[in-house]
């Protein structure tokens, strides 16, 4: 079952790691991302952040789907971490029954928009997210779980 959905460029580090998978009951994360299993130095690094108790799968997007679709992770409370928009938009587009997702951190690119302290969006990502939103995601931004949840929508 997914419990949580969440993009931030850093994937996963200590306030996700810890403060986000213990929020939403997670056993099992999933890193999913296209660059992530080919660099030994990222896997090694996100690994050390994993909380012990918990399973950490990471897969490109494609596999990433492919096992959500299988009901290989039913087992699992997954918390699915993602790098870009695009990616979230991706999984949501391909898998069924993912009705929120968290913004947490989006690193300024050149031509992209400052939207609240920490998400910085292209102009196609904000059309992947307006998409998102009128077919009934909710896309949330929120760094933290303690932190007022403040919906996209209201930022736009």
């Amino acid at each position: 079952m997914i419990k949580f959905l969440r993009v931030d460029h850093r994937l996963l580090h200590g306030q996700v790691a810890f403060s986000w998978t213990q929020y939403v009951g997670a056993d099992c994360i999933l890193i999913a991302n296209d660059n992530v299993p080919n660099d030994e130095l990222r896997k090694t690094t996100i690994k050390l952040a994993k909380p012990p108790s918990v399973k950490l799968v990471i897969k490109n997007i494609d596999d990433s789907i492919e096992s959500i679709k299988s009901g290989v992770t039913d087992k699992y409370k997954l918390f699915i971490v993602v790098e870009s928009v695009t990616d979230a938009w991706r999984i949501v587009n391909a898998v069924e029954g993912i009705s929120s997702i968290n913004l947490g951190g989006i690193k300024a690119k050149e031509g992209s928009q400052n939207i609240s302290k920490a998400i910085n969006l292209l102009p196609e990502e904000i059309v992947q997210l307006q998409q998102l939103i009128d077919s009934g995601v909710e896309v949330e931004i929120r760094q933290v779980p303690n932190d007022r949840k403040q919906l996209l929508a209201e930022c736009l």
